[in-house]
Formats: structure tokens, C-alpha cells, sequence
């Protein structure tokens, strides 16, 4: 049987909890990028949950096999947790992805 979700990636880079979150932060206003493989056949529904909102156009129903993209900012700084939520019949898949977001650019 084949996974759900073959691959999750964050603004381009594939998602690893262990690597240094400097690589994944953003500005206020510039995007984030969620990206899942998905594996399969049929429909599967997707959406990305951040602090118990779905996100605008982030809640879609996508044919299998393709990519789910949901992308989005946010105007003010802080750390949040994004919920990407893959549902395919009995098949589910829940991953918690953290979104820092820096009040400035670095300088230098």
C-alpha cells in the first residue's frame, strides 16, 4: 500500500523538523509555499489549518496523483503552527509545520 503523502515541502525546501528554522522563515507580507506529493488514486481533500483557521484557498479537492500547493502571508510577526491535513476516504495524514516569521530582514 502506498503513503498518502509521498513528500511535504516549505517555501521549496523539503520539510525536516531538524533543520535549522532560519531556512523556512519569511517576512511579514511575503509568502509561505506548502507543497504535498500526494501518492494514489481518486479524490483526496487538503487544506492547511493555521491557529484553527483554514486558510484562504488553502482547502481543495485534488485528483491523485498530483501536488497540493497552499500559499499565504502574514502582515505581523510571530511563530505560528500550520496543520496540513491530507483526508482520502479511511486514509488520513496530519503534519504540524512551524512558521516563524521575523519582524525584519536580515541585514548583511
Amino acid at each position: 500500500m502506498k503513503k498518502l503523502v509521498k513528500l511535504v515541502r516549505l517555501n521549496n525546501l523539503i520539510y525536516n523538523a531538524n533543520r535549522d528554522p532560519q531556512v523556512y522563515r519569511r517576512v511579514p507580507k511575503k509568502p509561505f509555499r506548502i507543497q504535498a506529493l500526494l501518492e494514489g488514486e481518486g479524490r483526496a481533500r487538503a487544506q492547511v489549518v493555521v491557529d484553527g483557521e483554514t486558510q484562504a484557498r488553502c482547502d481543495q479537492q485534488i485528483t491523485l496523483p498530483d501536488t497540493f500547493t497552499c500559499e499565504f502571508a502574514f502582515d505581523t510577526a510571530g511563530s505560528r503552527i500550520a496543520t496540513l491535513i491530507v483526508e482520502k476516504g479511511g486514509e488520513s495524514f496530519r503534519q504540524d509545520l512551524r512558521l516563524d516569521v521575523m519582524e525584519h530582514a536580515w541585514v548583511g
